[in-house]
C-alpha cells in the first residue's frame, strides 16, 4: 500500500515485510502515468534492494 508520495516517487509498505520500505521512483514511470495516491494498494516487482537498511526499489505493475 502507498504510504506517501513525494515529487520524486511513492513510498510503499510491503506486505509481509514490515521492516522494509519500497520506493517507486518517477524516473521509472512511463510518460503520461501518475503516481498512485496514498492508501492505494499497488503491485509490482522488486528490481533492487539493500539488505542492510531494508530499502527496496520497485517497478509498479501499473507502469508496465
Amino acid at each position: 500500500m502507498v504510504i506517501a508520495t513525494r515529487p520524486f516517487g511513492a513510498f510503499v509498505a510491503l506486505d509481509g515485510w514490515p521492516e522494509a520500505l519500497g520506493l517507486a521512483k518517477v524516473s521509472r514511470m512511463p510518460r503520461g502515468m501518475v503516481l498512485p495516491a496514498p492508501g492505494e494498494r499497488v503491485a509490482g516487482e522488486v528490481f533492487w534492494h539493500e539488505d542492510h537498511n531494508h530499502q527496496v526499489l520497485l517497478r509498479l505493475d501499473a507502469w508496465t
